[in-house]
């Protein structure tokens, strides 16, 4: 099979159930701020890799990543269409975050004011992670003006940026 198919030469694309629709419409600009989210974690995640530390962060990130490809294919999704396979997205999932934000909360000072990106690499691809989740959310709130969204996609990238924020400093 080809990379190309040249049906999106036109400046359309279709989405999971078949409407074509024009590639500067919300619900692409969507899905494609949760795959750049996605391929901004990647680089974290090939960081630490580098870096031979926190195993255990590159496993939940790319869980994480796992989840946003979910997230992905919810917000590519025909709205309405009937017999659409999705997968789950739910509240145990953020639970996990909150349990990791907690955990890296008790050992860090309280927050009193702006952080001031940067620090190492690793620290600065966080911050960018956490930027591009905040945007992602942000079309997603402006996608439910004209379709509604299952507000725990909503959720679940708050509490991404929530995690991210954390993790630039671990």
């Amino acid at each position: 099979m080809k990379i190309y198919t040249k049906t999106g030469d036109t400046g359309e694309t279709a989405l999971y159930g078949g409407k074509r629709l024009s590639k500067a419409d919300i619900k692409i600009e969507c899905y494609g701020t949760v795959d750049e989210l996605n391929s901004t974690i990647g680089v974290i995640v090939s960081l630490l890799n580098e870096s031979k530390t926190h195993s255990d962060i590159q496993t939940q990130l790319i869980k994480i990543q796992s989840r946003l490809f979910d997230i992905g294919t919810h917000l590519a999704a025909e709205y309405g269409k009937k017999n659409l396979i999705l997968p789950e997205i739910n509240n145990s999932q953020i639970a996990e975050m909150e349990q990791q934000i907690d955990q890296w909360q008790a050992q860090l000072p309280e927050l009193k004011n702006f952080i001031l990106p940067g620090g190492n690499i690793i620290a600065a691809h966080t911050h960018i992670a956490r930027t591009v989740c905040r945007r992602a959310e942000r079309m997603v709130v402006a996608l439910t003006q004209q379709e509604e969204v299952q507000p725990i996609l909503i959720h679940y990238l708050n509490r991404l940026s929530d995690y991210l924020l954390c993790l630039h400093d671990i």
